[in-house]
């Protein structure tokens, strides 16, 4: 079956409640740059490979918090990612589990993971 929708993901929004301090954080966690613009005031799009973040403060809310990962961020060496973020004082949730992956929280509560490519 023909469908004009395409199998792809194009971008996935995180809600943050301060749009400058979710950029330096994610920016600082994912060891980029954080010296592109804020358009409209609450959004910043992070420079990704693939699949898109976009971190919105316009739809951040207790409610909208992520529980449960939507995605994962890929990891050459699990173990390296793991040392790397307890170093940076992540909140951690879990330990690495499986020899896969590791979940942790960015500084609103968002519930993301890191997985082993």
């Amino acid at each position: 079956m023909n469908s004009p929708i395409l199998n792809q993901i194009g971008t996935v929004f995180i809600p943050v409640s301060n749009i400058e301090m979710a950029r330096d954080w994610y920016c600082e966690i994912l060891g980029l740059q954080a010296d592109g613009n804020i358009q409209l005031g609450h959004i910043y799009v992070l420079p990704m490979n693939g699949t898109g973040i976009v971190l919105d403060s316009k739809i951040y809310s207790a409610e909208n918090i992520i529980k449960t990962p939507l995605f994962h961020f890929n990891a050459d060496n699990i173990e390296e990612a793991y040392e790397f973020m307890k170093n940076k004082k992540v909140e951690l949730i879990t330990g690495i589990e499986h020899n896969h992956y590791f979940n942790f929280k960015d500084p609103d509560g968002n519930l993301l993971m890191v997985c082993k490519c």
